[in-house]
């Protein structure tokens, strides 16, 4: 019940925050140049906004200046991509997190350990753009393993086992990218986690009733160094959406974040400001999940 209850304040506090930012997109966009028109007031405002933030809710996004079709048709589009591009750079974030953490974590202080937190350090000071620009010069132009742009080859025919072989092949280089960047902060934080449990009183006492070393690590340790890891994953949305703009827009990886940048370009206010309150959502949410699932398997957390 109290879990329900802390889920609920917490929704509660969002709703505020998802309108105040409806209406911070909203305004700013009727107020551009060639937007708003001399004849509009505050009360005109208000009931176009009112019918903008309804039409929203129901999935009617209006009319894309550029494309000329719905917005929602091109957004599902895009939005396919963007999502398969951002879960496969998930499993590669958390695979990659998942064992060098756990080495680093079991094993601290030694040369694996160090080389680990050397990589991680130096994940961590790169930007993103750099990564994706040196990733594609490398791997694309000078050993021309995968292709620098694009989902799929426009020769291939869709829906054949060539199709997705080539829509994989044109994947591994941008979430590979992608996932890499974000891999750092996990690792440390399971090394980190698992060195610090490792040390506290019930590894001591099972360690006493003669319980193996593999077990006390697989079992005790990691279990409770892998349950905070849970929480990150309203922060990975958040994460997700912040690179798939950098990543799309380098790699031309038709997503939304490349949708997002080329609208800007061609000012599609339609689109530009539907896949804003989109952004703002998303991150809100994100931050929403994270609090919540924090609360829930935290028990440090109270949740009253």
């Amino acid at each position: 019940m109290k879990v329900w209850i802390f889920s609920f304040k917490r929704i509660m506090i969002a709703i505020p925050s998802l309108l105040l930012t409806s209406m911070v997109v909203f305004f700013l966009f009727m107020m551009m140049p060639r937007v708003m028109g001399a004849d509009y007031d505050l009360a005109i405002l208000w009931m176009e906004y009112k019918k903008w933030i309804a039409s929203f809710l129901t999935g009617d996004l209006g009319m894309s200046s550029y494309y000329r079709v719905p917005v929602s048709l091109i957004l599902r589009e895009k939005m396919t991509n963007t999502l398969i591009l951002g879960i496969a750079s998930l499993l590669i974030t958390y695979l990659l997190s998942f064992f060098m953490g756990r080495y680093a974590g079991r094993n601290p202080n030694t040369l694996g350990d160090r080389l680990i937190s050397g990589l991680n350090y130096t994940g961590l000071s790169l930007p993103l753009i750099v990564v994706s620009v040196y990733s594609i010069y490398f791997f694309s132009f000078e050993l021309n393993w995968f292709p620098s742009n694009g989902s799929v080859d426009i020769t291939v025919t869709e829906g054949t086992w060539g199709y997705w072989f080539d829509r994989v092949h044109h994947l591994i280089l941008p979430a590979t990218v992608l996932g890499i960047v974000g891999t750092a902060t996990y690792t440390q934080f399971l090394r980190d986690d698992i060195v610090e449990n490792s040390r506290k009183e019930y590894v001591r006492t099972a360690k006493s009733i003669g319980l193996s070393e593999k077990r006390i690590y697989n079992v005790h340790i990691l279990k409770n160094s892998l349950i905070p890891i849970v929480t990150f994953l309203g922060i990975d949305l958040v994460n997700i959406v912040n690179g798939a703009i950098i990543v799309e827009t380098i790699f031309t990886y038709p997503g939304i974040g490349q949708l997002f940048i080329k609208s800007i370009n061609m000012r599609d206010h339609a689109m530009v400001m539907n896949l804003t309150m989109m952004f703002s959502t998303i991150m809100i949410m994100g931050n929403l999940i994270a609090d919540i699932l924090y609360g829930v398997v935290d028990p440090r957390i109270k949740l009253e």
